[in-house]
């Protein structure tokens, strides 16, 4: 279902592009996480909270972002389609106990 959730979020208006990932949650063990990086016009007035707002009014409660981060670009493979896997390893390496 990460795919289904980066659809939705590519028809964000203010998003560019998106990936989603696991991140470590207290509570849950796992929470999904949103990596996006917004259209220039978008750039210092979105807000994450905004994101997991219309989120919410757009798909189940299960998978909506419970985190947000904005970056400038997400990384690339060779073939140009998003090195998802990067980032779930940076992701879970920062979060580390």
């Amino acid at each position: 279902w990460p795919a289904e959730v980066e659809a939705m979020l590519y028809a964000h208006p203010d998003i560019q592009e998106a990936c989603v990932i696991a991140t470590r949650d207290p509570y849950r063990g796992e929470t999904v996480k949103a990596v996006i990086v917004l259209k220039p016009a978008a750039q210092g007035n979105a807000k994450p909270e905004d994101i997991t707002e219309w989120a919410r009014q757009k798909m189940a409660a299960f998978k909506v972002p419970r985190v947000v981060e904005f970056v400038d670009s997400l990384p690339k493979t060779a073939t140009g389609k998003v090195f998802w896997r990067q980032l779930q390893e940076s992701e879970f390496a920062r979060t580390a106990k």
